[in-house]
C-alpha cells in the first residue's frame, strides 16, 4: 500500500449507482462495504477526506422530470435519496472503525448535522471522515457541481471522481472497443470535447479555484489510495 500521500485533504465524488453492485436499484451491502474499506484505506495514510454522493440508485430529479414530475421536487427528492446513501456509507465506515459525520445542506437534525463549512474542516483536522449531503441544497444543481463546490469551500487539494472505469476515455469503452483514454486533461479540453466527466458547471468550479480533478475505477482494490498517493491509473484533469 502507498505510504506517502500525495494529497493531504481530498474530496471523493461517488455517484449513487456505484453503490448499487449488481442490483438494479438501492443499495448493495458488499458494494458499500468494500467502497468503504477503499476510504478506510486512505485515512489510515493520515489523508482527511470528506466525501459527496449522488442519489441515483434511488431517484434522479431529471428522470422525474422527464416522466412529468416538477424539476424542483424532483430534484429536492433526489437531495433526500443522497441523505439515505449517506447513513448507509456512515454506518459502513464506523463497523471498520472510521469514525465519520454526515452534514447535510437540507436541515435535518434527527440524523445529521447542518453542513456548516468551519465544523466540516474542523471534523478532517480531528481524523474524521466527513459526508456532505444533500448536493447544494438547491434544485436544478447536480451532485458533481455540489462536490466542486464543497472541496473548494473546504480546501480539498483535489477532487477524485470514482467512476467504473480507469479514467477519462473518447466515448463509452464498454460500448466503443476503439474508444481512447486520456492519462491528462485540460479543464478547456473537457468542456470543449464535451468529454462526459461531471458537468460543465464543476469543471468550471474546480478550474477557477484550481483544484485537480482525478478519475479513477472505485471498484479497483486499493485504487483509492493508490490515486491519492499519485500512482495507479487514472485521468487527471488540471491546467
Amino acid at each position: 500500500m502507498p505510504s506517502d500521500p500525495k494529497y493531504k485533504r481530498v474530496l471523493l465524488k461517488l455517484s449513487g449507482e456505484a453503490l448499487m453492485g449488481e442490483q438494479g436499484y438501492g443499495i448493495d451491502p458488499q458494494t458499500i462495504t468494500h467502497v468503504a474499506e477503499e476510504v478506510k484505506s486512505v485515512h489510515d495514510l493520515g489523508v482527511e477526506v470528506a466525501m459527496v454522493v449522488g442519489g441515483g440508485n434511488i431517484f434522479r430529479g431529471v428522470a422525474g422530470a422527464a416522466a412529468g414530475m416538477e424539476r424542483a421536487t424532483g430534484d429536492y427528492m433526489g437531495m433526500l435519496a443522497t441523505i439515505i446513501n449517506s447513513l448507509a456509507l456512515q454506518s459502513a465506515l464506523e463497523k471498520l472503525g472510521v469514525p465519520t459525520r454526515v452534514q447535510s445542506a437540507i436541515s435535518m437534525q434527527a440524523v445529521c448535522e447542518p453542513y456548516i463549512r468551519r465544523r466540516a474542516i474542523g471534523h478532517m483536522e480531528k481524523g474524521r471522515a466527513v459526508i456532505l449531503a444533500a448536493g447544494t441544497g438547491n434544485p436544478f444543481f447536480t451532485t458533481d457541481t455540489a462536490a466542486a463546490l464543497r472541496a473548494s469551500e473546504t480546501e480539498c487539494t483535489a477532487l477524485l471522481k470514482a467512476t467504473k472505469v480507469d479514467g477519462v476515455y473518447s466515448a463509452d469503452p464498454k460500448k466503443d472497443p476503439t474508444a481512447t483514454r486520456y492519462d491528462k486533461l485540460g479543464y478547456l479540453e473537457v468542456l470543449t470535447r464535451d468529454l462526459q466527466v461531471m458537468d460543465a458547471a464543476a469543471i468550471s468550479l474546480a478550474r477557477e479555484n484550481r483544484i485537480p480533478i482525478l478519475v479513477f475505477s472505485i471498484h479497483e482494490k486499493g485504487g483509492f489510495a493508490d490515486v491519492v498517493a499519485g500512482k495507479g491509473r487514472f485521468t487527471i484533469i488540471s491546467d
